[in-house]
């Protein structure tokens, strides 16, 4: 696998974003730091060609990832410890000790540690909303990366867990942090969370859901949210992110047509998260 990374400032990320989801798809990522002003762009692929093509049309690099990349990564960078409630601790050590409140999720690349505002707030709001449910819920988690939000409602209770991501590297990371985590019970498959819809009454089925699915996850580009919408009326609960604040009104103008509650809004940084419910 190849890893087409590049540094950017905010105002050369708005003026190639547009440009750059284009060619590169739904599985950019961006990544920002504390205290730093310049995002860091990647892409990961199984085609070197490809992504050469991209750093001669946008600049950066590619590199190729080792065999051991998510081990030597989580050697690499250690970061303080995240407390979401008091149910859970997200930890970026794999050496640390197992605990039933705590997730060691390997640092990498851009699959999602916790440390990101959207990540971090959809955390924190499935957290607060499964505060008092009973254990044996279901959720949906699309877009899932490393898998933290998945493992993260394993933890919390639910006993059906299922996460969709196009991107196979970030289903093979998922599954390393589930395995790390000694965490049973999580589906991960590799797919297109516009095709949810049509396929999620027999994914339920096969996995032994059954019914409406409590909670649907999505930490997405906002115009990716805006466009599945319609579909992820098939859960009770919806969290979702990856929106900008000047993306705000688009979506929560989508989520009143389409007739579903916003119950909770949080907003970090430039960041939003948005808790709503179906009617």
């Amino acid at each position: 696998m190849y890893l087409w990374r590049r540094r950017a400032s905010e105002k050369w990320w708005r003026d190639k974003e547009k440009e750059l989801r284009t060619a590169a798809g739904d599985r950019l990522a961006i990544i920002e730091q504390a205290g730093r002003k310049r995002l860091q762009v990647e892409l990961a692929s199984s085609s070197r060609t490809g992504l050469q093509n991209l750093a001669k049309q946008f600049g950066g690099r590619v590199e190729k990832l080792r065999r051991d990349w998510l081990k030597r990564f989580a050697r690499e960078q250690k970061t303080e410890p995240i407390s979401i409630g008091k149910r859970l601790v997200i930890v970026r050590l794999q050496q640390d000790r197992q605990s039933t409140k705590k997730l060691i999720i390997p640092a990498g690349t851009a699959f999602g540690t916790g440390e990101h505002a959207t990540t971090a707030m959809s955390l924190r709001l499935l957290e607060k909303l499964t505060r008092r449910w009973k254990p044996g819920w279901s959720i949906v988690d699309l877009g899932t990366g490393s898998g933290i939000l998945a493992l993260a409602a394993r933890r919390f209770g639910a006993k059906q867990v299922m996460g969709i991501d196009n991107d196979p590297i970030a289903i093979s990371a998922a599954k390393q942090s589930a395995r790390s985590n000694k965490l049973s019970g999580v589906e991960f498959r590799v797919g297109d969370v516009r095709r949810w819809k049509s396929t999620h009454k027999s994914l339920f089925r096969r996995s032994g859901y059954g019914g409406q699915v409590d909670i649907v996850t999505a930490n997405l580009f906002s115009e990716l949210v805006i466009e599945i919408l319609p579909k992820l009326k098939a859960a009770r609960w919806m969290i979702l992110s990856g929106i900008l604040r000047n993306q705000e009104r688009d979506v929560t103008r989508a989520l009143k047509r389409d007739k579903i509650d916003i119950c909770q809004v949080r907003r970090r940084g430039k960041w939003v998260a948005i808790l709503a419910s179906v009617r």
